[in-house]
């Protein structure tokens, strides 16, 4: 993976309604764009950096052979943060400040994004992040995007199928990242709207390899019927793990940051029956020819998994959908920084592999709750949740 922090040539690729206009090889190039990506391709978020990473090398292949965006090649560089937001702030401010470039994609991890929120602001380089945590764009910050689903809508998801099983008192439990510390706020916030009981509200640590000893912790309870766990890092796998080992068989729910097949793999026979909300991604082959979203999941679930051979994730999808939206808006605006912020907020009706994106003054995320879709974990797979 060392051409990863190698710099690649990219352009946006036709694909159907979706299509950005390529130039042919006789037009004139015109200026080259910078973007920079910051990503945790290695570390403990890699499930999530490691799939956008590739992700952008993909389009890089794919589009290098088309020309540009308008004329003008985008110069990719990316950076691994490890999901250090120490090192976010570094490679952030080597970007804007050495490199001069354009836009931003990324960071993967919420605690990274929120740690570099000021900066990009302050730079006057549009960021849109692929990471999840509602905070990053509430309150609006003007250069600041992102294409993960809301928080609060996971929330209420997974708090309507908690009431669909007649369940009422839940543990809350979450690592101790940016993104668990959000979630699980909206986790408290909200349960008094479902008229749910948080019996426990506990938060692990985000390289904890064994979580026996919270979960005897909860188990002790007595009068748990659920529980919510609300996290991107592996520790996600190890709570299944020892809930079932410890012979505790109450409904185990994930949020969306569990949307990687590889965390499947980690939890084993541990992960089947899981519950947790995500983009329609995941289950791309059994959606109607109808779905606006269709033609993007199928092509890019195609190109992904035929190309790395892995199967692709909902993280991977994040970093998609933030170069096609940068895209479009390169194409509508031209190569003007502050017309390409305009423009990205003015993108309306955008099928995107997180939903279909339509973003404004007030909201710079630009999706509803119909982006989630419930799923679950059956025979190592993920599939549509159908209830009980």
């Amino acid at each position: 993976m060392k051409n990863m922090f190698s710099k690649a040539v990219l352009v946006v690729a036709a694909m159907g309604l979706l299509a950005v206009p390529v130039i042919s090889a006789a037009q004139d190039a015109k200026e080259a764009i910078k973007v920079g990506a910051v990503l945790a391709v290695t570390g403990p978020a890699s499930f999530l950096g490691g799939p956008e990473a590739r992700t952008l090398e993909m389009l890089a292949d794919e589009v290098n052979a088309k020309g540009g965006i308008s004329g003008h090649k985008i110069d990719l560089i990316i950076k691994d943060s490890g999901a250090n937001p120490e090192k976010a702030i570094s490679f952030t401010k080597q970007l804007i400040e050495e490199e001069k470039v354009f836009a931003i994609l990324g960071p993967s991890t919420s605690g990274e994004t929120m740690k570099i929120k000021k900066i990009v602001e302050e730079g006057k380089t549009p960021l849109i992040s692929c990471a999840a945590a509602e905070v990053i764009v509430n309150p609006v910050a003007k250069y600041v995007f992102k294409t993960p689903q809301k928080d609060s809508y996971a929330v209420k998801k997974i708090y309507g199928e908690i009431k669909n099983l007649g369940l009422s008192k839940i543990a809350v439990v979450a690592g101790n990242t940016g993104f668990g510390k959000a979630g699980k706020g909206q986790l408290l916030k909200i349960a008094p709207e479902f008229g749910l009981e948080v019996v426990a509200a506990e938060t692990y640590d985000k390289k904890s390899t064994d979580l026996s000893a919270l979960v005897a912790k909860l188990m002790a309870k007595k009068d748990i019927q659920a529980v919510v766990n609300w996290s991107i890092v592996p520790a996600q796998a190890i709570i299944a793990k020892n809930m079932r080992q410890a012979g505790w068989d109450v409904p185990l729910f994930q949020s969306h940051g569990f949307g990687n097949i590889k965390y499947v793999e980690a939890a084993g026979a541990a992960a089947e029956g899981i519950i947790f909300p995500a983009g329609r991604l995941l289950i791309a082959d059994t959606l109607a020819d109808s779905d606006p979203q269709k033609q993007v999941l199928i092509k890019y679930k195609a190109d992904y998994e035929g190309k790395y051979k892995e199967t692709v994730s909902t993280f991977g999808g994040h970093a998609y959908d933030a170069f096609m939206l940068l895209a479009q808006a390169i194409e509508a605006a031209g190569a003007d920084k502050e017309k390409v912020r305009d423009a990205l907020e003015n993108i309306k009706n955008y099928p995107g592999t997180g939903g279909v994106f339509s973003f404004s003054a007030e909201d710079h995320n630009g999706l509803g709750m119909d982006a989630f879709v419930m799923l679950t974990v059956k025979d190592g797979k993920f599939v549509s949740y159908q209830g009980k």
